[in-house]
């Protein structure tokens, strides 16, 4: 879960890959997974699809009691907003869920108003930005 992640756990991610156009995903659900490498595509064994997962440097050390390595990877489910975008999610999202804008190696990322399905705040609209639907 995004609120469960620390900054110490994703410290020595290097990059994030994207296996998708995540520019129209309102979000993206995180999780640190046990996986037994540190960089190459992780196994996905979720409903739903994975969007993405993180890359860790050389100075990743793995667990010494499983040998393996904690990275983040993205994912959203089959009930998702982008998928049923008037579903259980129209508004909200999950606890696991962050905007997919707001992530980048060693980041958390956020929920952010486009994430929760909310409308954009009036700074937003003095602005002129405008969020896709």
């Amino acid at each position: 879960m995004s609120s469960l992640i620390t900054d110490d756990e994703i410290s020595h991610e290097t990059e994030i890959v994207w296996l998708e156009d995540v520019s129209a995903l309102d979000y993206v659900r995180q999780s640190l997974d046990r996986l037994a490498t540190r960089r190459s595509k992780p196994a996905y064994h979720r409903d739903g699809r994975m969007v993405g997962y993180a890359l860790l440097g050389p100075s990743a050390k793995p667990s010494p009691s499983s040998g393996t390595w904690r990275r983040r990877v993205f994912w959203v489910l089959p009930h998702d907003r982008d998928s049923e975008p008037t579903g259980l999610y129209a508004t909200g999202a999950p606890a696991e869920a962050v905007d997919p804008r707001t992530l980048a190696p060693g980041s958390k990322g956020r929920k952010t108003e486009r994430s929760e399905g909310g409308p954009p705040s009036s700074a937003m609209r003095e602005l002129g930005i405008t969020l896709p639907r």
